[in-house]
């Protein structure tokens, strides 16, 4: 379905690119022909990374940077501008979140998950659009946040706070600044299991079990089915696309949202009893 040149001549900035779902946006953007850029805290993943993409052929840059810094964001946009001359696409993807009783946390623990998430982004955003806004070039951001952005969630409050931010920034900045040709769009994912996030949000077989069980399709999310949906966003045919969120879930949120949604799970023999106790009008 995709031309192998569809980003042809596009650079790339993914934060968190070196692992997980960030790992396989630059993986699949570098397939299209993009040249990427990727930031991260851990210089050692962030290497390991480049250097499979460029014996894939795909140029790239990497820099150690921790996204609730602004001058760190500087520094690496900077060495992005230096080393490709522009920037046509910030992927903010990078995050933090784990499972808690809210009434457990500390401030500390609220804002190591608000300040990567919501500030990060919002960092990362405006040194990206102060850029482009005064080379009159324009951009697009993509954004990825949650599926619980937009209803909340239990036990990860300080995420679905900061997603909740971050799908208000993409809403508003749709607006503000389609003047300047700057995009912005955002992918909620539902259960997509990546090493760092299903070690703190599904650390049991039975949390695990119980988020498939969520997916009316019965299973969790590729990471290359989120990567295609990304590269199609990011991309020039999805150009009058703007401040819009796709869901990639499998149904998973719309699962939670119906009251007898529960009732997939009754086998035929179970219907076959239940139908027998309900009365019947007369005739």
């Amino acid at each position: 379905m995709f031309q192998h040149d569809l980003l042809k001549g596009k650079v790339v900035l993914i934060t968190g690119g070196g692992t997980g779902l960030g790992k396989a946006m630059a993986t699949r953007f570098g397939e299209l022909g993009a040249e990427i850029a990727i930031i991260g805290r851990r210089l050692e993943v962030l290497e390991e990374t480049a250097h499979g993409l460029q014996q894939q052929g795909v140029n790239v840059v990497f820099r150690s940077c921790d996204v609730r810094d602004p001058e760190q964001i500087a520094a690496s946009m900077q060495q992005i501008w230096d080393a490709y001359g522009h920037l046509d696409v910030l992927v903010n993807n990078a995050a933090g979140n784990f499972i808690s009783p809210t009434e457990r946390l500390s401030p500390r623990a609220v804002d190591a998950v608000i300040n990567i998430v919501l500030h990060g982004s919002m960092y990362c955003t405006l040194e990206a659009g102060k850029r482009w806004i005064a080379a009159g070039t324009g951009g697009t951001v993509l954004n990825i946040v949650a599926s619980y952005a937009w209803t909340g969630s239990a036990y990860v409050v300080p995420s679905a706070v900061a997603k909740a931010g971050v799908l208000a920034m993409t809403r508003s900045l749709a607006v503000e600044w389609a003047k300047y040709r700057i995009r912005q769009v955002a992918i909620a994912p539902g259960p997509f299991p990546t090493e760092g996030a299903w070690s703190r949000l599904a650390p049991t077989p039975e949390i695990a079990d119980a988020m498939a069980d969520r997916v009316p399709m019965g299973r969790t999310g590729k990471p290359e089915e989120l990567a295609n949906m990304a590269a199609y966003l990011i991309s020039d045919y999805a150009s009058f696309i703007n401040g819009e969120v796709v869901t990639v879930d499998g149904g998973e949120w719309l699962y939670g949202a119906g009251e007898f949604n529960g009732l997939t799970r009754l086998s035929t023999d179970d219907w076959d009893r239940i139908s027998a106790l309900i009365p019947r009008g007369k005739k």
